[in-house]
């Protein structure tokens, strides 16, 4: 039992494997849309494809079915592609199954995609037709146990089996009586899903994680935050990442919702839009920029004064419990579609102006905060307790703790309970590292306040310590930063100026038609030279040990991981 057992908000649903998901899902929401696509991936095209619950629950048992005929019990099975209903399939297929899992980042370049898939020790893939060249390369290697290959798309080659083929030989399996799926018992203590860390840092290591470790997360969840069979969710964040993958993909289809596939990152507001999309699972980058946009459109508009205005009559409406966000601002809510109500997100801080802008439009923002290692969420904001600024909560059956505390407060948050992972696969050097007398360390510094909402303040790693001692979170600064109209990122680091000192430098990174908007035309010396000023303006707000002494400006975006992480290591040696 967690610290805060007391607090849920809702008595969810408690599940001990994906079996007994699927099982519930598939029965008690049958005829409901579980995922809606366009046909073919056509962005031209207006064909969509419906899948009922009942008709999943068929095609991951028939093609679960067709695996295990072909002796795949207990194996590990690569899975690389799109956010398609073919990924979401193979996925609860081989889980379901007592197969095991590999999710791998779609963006990988081929050596990783083979390093990877060699240290998984994967006897199977399953992926995009995009891949077909380097699985092919890889399964011809001796050293690699690659022996079966499974495209998701229909391609003709001798190599590689199709995954509408395999689908097909399952139901004709369980016509003629093959229940082998249905006998099937789930040990969901054991290894069932192998996630490679995101690479932040150099070498990906390889979280084992259980179902077990997976469905106490989802319970959690569903005790602090709640969906609704009637929601409609945007799969838009890459799919093997463990909180698209928790959140919106699992969580979606334990709650019953529909869940459509995003077309890609520029078609994100088209897409809200067509598909009538309620929750948004979306990292704080996606949803800051969608903020500054709509506050361009109503300075444009010479809106400004008329929406401030609006937003404190409606925020007086609200404390006598009339909440009219929907009609007052129903302009600006069509712009994201018209039907959002709620956006879970998490990966990094999100500016509080943003959290509180769009709760004033009527759109509640819900933070969480985890890693790939605690199945991922550790804690977030619920729908009756939220704290701008704070990452939330701890959820109800986990225990939280800051680990040596400074005179603030601050140190290491570490964590205990049953989402935290099994381990490193084949790292015993890193799981005597990631572990102090039970407790998972986090890497992260932050801190709790007396009614138990935690902060994070910084990764361990990323903290510049000066001479005299004092400890610099670099995000903190770039918070800053990135609060100016025309910044879309930056990166705060350390230079030494001599042997005594240690000069904060900053790279910013600034969007050229936004600050021509704000500026006006001006040679890149010029830009250079305002923003200093601002910077120092910044540097006003901070005590003198974090003073900004030197900017660099560019318009080539920061090296990030898929989930927008910045790779701060990579960067740091472009510096």
């Amino acid at each position: 039992m967690g610290d805060n057992e007391n607090r849920k908000v809702y008595e969810p649903r408690v599940i001990k494997n994906y079996r007994e998901m699927i099982e519930y899902s598939t029965k008690n929401y049958s005829d409901k849309i579980a995922y809606k696509y366009k046909k073919n991936g056509d962005l031209k095209s207006v064909e969509y494809v419906e899948k009922t619950y009942e008709q999943v629950g068929k095609d991951i048992k028939a093609f679960s079915t067709e695996l295990l005929n072909k002796g795949l019990e207990n194996k590990r099975i690569v899975l690389i592609g799109n956010n398609r209903y073919e990924w979401c399939i193979s996925y609860l297929a081989v889980t379901s199954g007592n197969m095991i899992v590999v999710p791998l980042d779609k963006a990988l370049p081929d050596n990783e995609i083979e390093n990877l898939v060699t240290r998984s020790e994967a006897e199977v893939a399953i992926f995009d037709k995009k891949y077909l060249d380097v699985m092919k390369k890889l399964k011809n290697e001796k050293e690699v146990n690659l022996q079966m290959l499974i495209c998701m798309d229909n391609i003709k080659d001798n190599e590689v089996d199709r995954f509408t083929d395999l689908l097909e030989e399952g139901e004709d399996l369980i016509k003629n009586g093959d229940d082998r799926y249905d006998k099937m018992e789930i040990n969901p203590e054991k290894m069932s899903i192998m996630l490679f860390t995101s690479g932040t840092t150099n070498i990906p290591k390889a979280v084992m994680l259980s179902q077990k470790n997976i469905c106490a997360n989802l319970s959690d969840f569903a005790s602090w935050v709640r969906l609704y069979p009637t929601d409609t969710l945007l799969s838009f964040l890459p799919i093997h990442h463990t909180f698209e993958c928790t959140v919106t993909f699992l969580y979606g289809f334990y709650s019953g919702c529909t869940v459509a596939f995003c077309d890609g990152l520029k078609y994100i507001q088209k897409n809200l839009a067509e598909y009538k999309v309620s929750v948004f699972v979306a990292v704080p980058l996606v949803m800051e920029t969608m903020y500054k946009k709509i506050q361009k459109a109503i300075k444009d508009q010479g809106k400004t004064k008329l929406i401030n205005r609006m937003i404190k009559i409606s925020n007086g409406l609200l404390k006598c419990k009339i909440d009219l966000r929907k009609v007052i601002f129903k302009q600006i809510l069509d712009n994201l579609g018209g039907n959002i109500r709620l956006v879970l997100y998490g990966s990094a801080p999100m500016d509080k102006e943003t959290i509180i802008g769009f709760n004033n439009f009527g759109i509640e923002l819900v933070q969480g905060y985890g890693l790939t290692e605690t199945s991922p969420v550790i804690a977030a904001e619920s729908d009756k307790e939220k704290k701008p600024g704070a990452v939330g909560l701890a959820l109800p059956s986990l225990n939280v703790k800051i680990d040596e505390p400074d005179e603030n407060g601050e140190g290491e948050i570490l964590v205990k309970g049953p989402s935290v992972m099994m381990g490193y696969y084949n790292n015993d050097e890193e799981n005597r590292k990631a572990f102090k007398d039970g407790w998972f360390k986090t890497g992260d510094y932050g801190y709790m306040t007396d009614d138990g909402f935690i902060y994070v303040t910084g990764r361990k790693k990323d903290i510049i310590v000066l001479q005299n001692g004092k400890n610099v979170y670099p995000q903190e600064i770039e918070f800053l930063i990135n609060k100016l109209p025309y910044v879309t990122e930056s990166l705060v680091y350390q230079r030494g100026k001599n042997k005594t000192d240690t000069m904060l430098c900053a790279k910013i990174v600034y969007d050229k038609d936004l600050i021509r908007e704000n500026l006006g035309e001006k040679t890149e010396k010029e830009y250079q030279e305002i923003i200093w000023q601002k910077i120092k303006e910044i540097n006003k707000e901070l005590p003198v040990f974090k003073h900004i002494k030197k900017i660099t400006i560019t318009t080539e975006p920061l090296i990030k991981t898929t989930t927008q992480k910045v790779k701060r290591y990579e960067e740091l040696k472009r510096v």
